[in-house]
């Protein structure tokens, strides 16, 4: 077994899902994969269980009763690859947004010493984003310095789904109470990792807008991230 697992959610991602397995199996770093697979209608999970085939050993699916959001199929993934063994557990969209190939810059930081590794858009000031238009590159990009000014944290990109983390800060976290669904799930990790002490470390990536399949993004997703910012920041802390 890998000491490296990369958790991919889907839900109709059939035109991407072989070619981003196939795309990090190619990588010089071995990495196992698990897809948690939300009972999509188009075909996805029939697509990987045939290429389990071919890799028997390396991937894995987790299959759901339905779509369930991005947050609790993350969750599902982590529990899946602690009670495995994993040492380095990341996080990827199937539709090629994150780079294969930054899977390898990710688990590095990791290694020299971060709890928490983040593919960032935003390092620096610089701003790295391929195929969006400028009207969502400036929601993006002042979402996350809106999340840096209520919550205070210092991470440029704050609702990055592209990450790696050290089983140690896994284990540490309770799990059960990170209760986002949508990308404030994103917001949520960073800044519980953040309020425990865990050392946390952006990676700079080139952010690709999928060419394939539909996005995921909602108003209800947006609104959850939006005004569940204050409910982070008046938790409770001392119960973690």
């Amino acid at each position: 077994m890998a000491e490296n697992l990369v958790i991919i959610p889907t839900y109709n991602e059939k035109e991407n899902i072989e070619n981003i397995i196939r795309a990090v199996f190619a990588l010089d770093k071995e990495f196992d994969i698990l897809i948690v697979e939300d009972n999509s209608p188009d075909g996805t999970a029939e697509i990987v269980k045939k290429l389990i085939e071919e890799f028997p050993q390396r991937l894995h699916i987790k299959e759901r009763k339905g779509k369930m959001g991005l947050g609790t199929a993350y969750i599902a993934g982590f529990q899946w690859a602690l009670q495995q063994g994993y040492d380095y557990i990341f996080e990827m969209d199937a539709d090629f947004s994150h780079p294969p190939k930054d899977l390898i810059n990710l688990y590095n930081a990791c290694r020299n010493g971060a709890d928490m590794s983040v593919g960032s858009r935003y390092v620096n000031g610089k701003i790295s984003v391929v195929n969006w238009d400028m009207k969502r590159v400036l929601m993006s990009y002042y979402a996350s310095k809106y999340v840096r000014c209520v919550l205070g944290m210092k991470i440029g990109d704050c609702t990055a789904g592209f990450a790696c983390y050290r089983k140690e800060l896994l284990q540490r976290l309770k799990l059960e109470k990170i209760k986002f669904v949508g990308y404030a799930f994103q917001i949520e990790m960073k800044y519980t990792a953040y309020k425990l002490g865990f050392k946390v470390v952006e990676v700079p990536i080139v952010f690709t807008d999928r060419v394939k399949g539909q996005s995921k993004m909602s108003m209800r997703i947006f609104k959850e991230a939006f005004f569940g910012v204050f409910s982070l920041k008046f938790r409770n802390w001392k119960k973690y």
